[in-house]
Formats: structure tokens, C-alpha cells, sequence
């Protein structure tokens, strides 16, 4: 999902000087008569002290509103923040998560080592960053020999057109790190001769990385609401068989009303995402997008409406009515 917002030549010109200055902290952004615009620059006060500068922010984390943070980890090292509140209204909360992406591309993504999405104050402390860089490294405790064999083994996958764990750039999305089997099982979905026909993906919200859940053999119209998680969001693909013998795919995205906030501020943004790498790099024909709040919605009538052939009604020529007397 896209918000059609950009970026203003003012937060052009102050994340210019964020970067050129090496002490400036942070620079606070927001969005304003739909664009992208900066806020505020703070200073930083511990120039070798990253952690302590965190304190600077808390006048500004206001727990009802929500707030762009582009941050200097270290001379050159940068960190675009998205700070969406529980308490922000609903819908600046799905505004602000859908221009996330758009913000970092259009000031560089390449500046940026890393996208932080906090739903909480406390998260920007100092104790809370430490927890992230803790989660953050406890990720791929690996040793050098292994990060280089790790490298290896990724390079040979994407020159023979595998699909180990590795990050993906989709035309006009940002590159998120796709999980092992993703690409694979959307491809199979191709083949009418294979059995499996619903794929199920998901996000693992902290690494944002897609990941598969399932590839479903023999699932009917009528199951499908049994077949797609009802505890947390999914994006499912089905191929459907149709009256007409055709097998269309279909791209249905669940959110049930109660997933976190900040699943619902993830998968909202990233579903564009999921649909450019099914169509681009899976090469999987998409022919509906459907939209789900809970699987108990979907149905074999929901399914079949969508190809149900639209009635034209038409209407005769009506001969205009004769003027009244006055």
C-alpha cells in the first residue's frame, strides 16, 4: 500500500545537513498537506555517546501522535525511525506506515543501514535500543568462517536461481529479506499439475522477513476459511478452479481485528511488497486481490461473485416528457 505522499524539498535540504553535519542527532519529520516534511533537527549533546543522545527525544514522543525519526548511529551510519503510537488515530497510523517506505527511498535508501519501526516511547530509550541491538545481534551469531560460507552458499543460490534466505528488490519496493521456499512455492502455483494450491506467507515482524507457512494441497473454495490462520494476518495465493475449467490466481490478504497494531502497521505497508514478488520474480499472474478482515469472511459465494459476469442493464431510449402548461 502506497500513500501517493513525498517528500518535501525542505526535509530534502535538512536530512542534507543531518548528514553533513556531524553534530547534528536527529532529525523529526512529519506529514503535512500531503508531503513529507522536517519538524525538527536536535543537536547532539554526547557526541560519542549514542545511547545518552536517545533521552533527547522523549519530549517529543507524544503517546497519541505519530512521529518520523531519521537518527545518526555514528558519523556515517544512519537509521530511519517509524514511531506509530497505540494511541494515534487510526487513521494516521495507517498513513504514516504506508509512507515509510516512500520516505527512505526518496532520501536515499542506500544511507540507511537499518529501519526501525517502534510502537512505544520506551523503545527509544536507551534500554530499549540496547534490547533491539541485542535481539538485532542474536539473529546470526555466527562466526567469520561461517558469515563468509553463509555468503558463499547465498551467492551460488542466486546464480543458479535458487531461492535461499536473502533480501529481494521488487520494481517499486524497497528490498525485504525473503525467506527460503518463499519464492519456490508461489512458483508452483503455476503448475495446474501440482496439487498444491493455497501458499500461505507471513511476516516475522521483527526481522521483517517473509516467510512460508504452508503450501496446501487440494484446498476448495469452501475450505479456505478453516485453511488461512484466524490469529494473525496472512497473505494467501490460491489457484482457483473455475466453472469454466480457467485456474486464475488469487491474492488474499487477512487481518483479523485481533492482530497487534504494529502487525497490522507492517503487513499493510508490505503488501505491495508481496504482490510485485509474486508477480515479478515468481512470475505468478495475479487476476484478483481480495480483502479479508477474518477467513470466516471467505467463502465459495465471495470467491465466485468475483467471476461472476457483471450484468449490463440497459434502458431504452425515454422520449422526453412534453412541458407542462404554465
Amino acid at each position: 500500500m502506497q500513500s501517493g505522499i513525498s517528500a518535501s524539498t525542505e526535509l530534502h535540504s535538512a536530512f542534507q545537513t543531518l548528514v553533513n553535519d556531524e553534530s547534528s542527532r536527529f532529525l523529526l519529520a512529519t506529514i503535512a498537506d500531503e508531503s513529507l516534511v522536517p519538524l525538527d533537527t536536535i543537536a547532539s549533546q554526547s557526541p560519542s555517546d549514542f545511547h545518552a543522545d536517545l533521552a533527547l527525544l522523549a519530549p517529543h514522543l507524544k503517546p497519541n501522535a505519530a512521529l518520523y525519526i531519521l537518527l545518526r548511529r555514528s558519523p556515517s551510519r544512519f537509521v530511519a525511525v517509524t514511531y506509530v503510537p497505540d494511541a494515534a488515530p487510526v487513521r494516521q497510523k495507517m498513513l504514516f506506515a504506508s509512507t515509510r517506505l516512500t520516505l527512505v527511498r526518496e532520501l536515499g535508501s542506500e544511507k540507511f543501514e537499518e529501519q526501525v519501526f517502534a510502537t512505544t516511547a520506551e523503545e527509544l530509550t536507551a534500554e530499549g535500543w540496547q534490547r533491539h541491538e541485542a535481539h538485532v545481534a542474536g539473529e546470526q551469531p555466527l562466526t567469520q568462517e561461517e558469515q563468509d560460507l553463509q555468503g558463499i552458499k547465498e551467492a551460488e543460490a542466486q546464480e543458479s536461481g535458487g531461492t535461499g534466505a536473502r533480501r529481494v528488490q521488487t520494481s517499486g519496493h524497497l528490498s525485504m529479506r525473503v525467506d527460503e521456499g518463499v519464492v519456490e512455492a508461489l512458483e508452483g502455483l503455476k503448475d495446474e499439475g501440482k496439487d498444491e494450491n493455497l501458499v500461505q506467507l507471513k511476516i516475522d515482524v521483527p526481522t521483517e522477513t517473509i516467510t512460508l507457512v504452508s503450501a496446501t494441497a487440494g484446498c476448495t473454495a469452501a475450505a479456505l476459511s478453516t485453511s488461512i490462520a484466524a490469529d494473525e494476518p496472512r497473505y494467501s495465493f490460491y489457484r482457483h478452479k473455475t466453472d469454466s475449467g480457467a485456474a486464475p490466481i488469487l491474492f488474499i490478504y487477512t487481518c483479523p481485528g485481533t492482530s497487534k497494531v504494529k502487525e497490522r502497521m507492517v503487513y499493510a505497508a508490505s503488501r505491495g511488497f508481496v504482490v510485485s514478488l509474486a508477480e515479478t520474480t515468481a512470475e505468478l499472474p495475479i487476476a484478483k486481490r481480495l480483502e479479508f478482515t477474518s477467513p470466516e469472511d471467505i467463502g465459495p459465494e465471495a470467491i465466485d461473485e468475483e467471476f461472476a459476469p457483471k450484468e449490463e442493464k440497459k434502458t431504452g431510449f425515454a422520449k422526453p416528457k412534453r412541458p407542462g402548461r404554465r
